[in-house]
């Protein structure tokens, strides 16, 4: 009777302590929406840029320094395309954009939704494509870092 009073006590404690457990993506739920809009803002604005080349080329205003934007190569991975474009003036990524990324499912959108923005200014903080891969969004990010990569490459940077 003992063993038994014990094992329901410590199952039901488990049980207890399992469903108070507040994980990392419960506390971003409430954040995301604000920061896909952000990225849609984002990506909407360049979308007209990005075409089909690998890069484009529009003169500052009143400025000697031009700004150029590089797509990178896209990166296939298993959940889906990555590609990412870079704008550059004078020299320096002023810009970082995905244009493609996995969004196959909700699952998809709920990770780009919050790595996506962070990879973009990590590599425009950073100025290269070495940049920390996001925990959780591994595969997206690692697609990022090869397309990213390829557009630094193309950009001559």
């Amino acid at each position: 009777m003992r063993r038994i009073t014990l094992w329901a006590l410590s199952t039901i404690t488990t049980l207890v302590l399992l469903f108070s457990y507040h994980t990392s993506t419960s506390s971003q739920g409430a954040s995301a929406a604000p920061i896909v809009a952000q990225a849609g803002a984002a990506s909407n604005g360049s979308g007209s840029a990005s075409g089909s080349g690998s890069s484009g080329s529009s003169s500052g205003s009143g400025s000697s320094s031009s700004t150029k934007t590089f797509s990178g190569d896209t990166a296939m991975t298993q959940w889906g395309p990555v590609q990412v474009q870079i704008t550059v003036a004078g020299g320096k990524v002023t810009r970082a954009t995905a244009l493609q990324v996995p969004s196959g499912n909700n699952r998809d959108q709920e990770i780009n939704s919050y790595a996506v923005p962070v990879l973009n200014q990590e590599v425009v903080a950073a100025q290269s494509a070495n940049i920390d891969m996001i925990s959780g969004a591994t595969v997206t990010s690692d697609g990022y870092l090869q397309s990213v990569q390829s557009a630094f490459d193309k950009a001559g940077l």
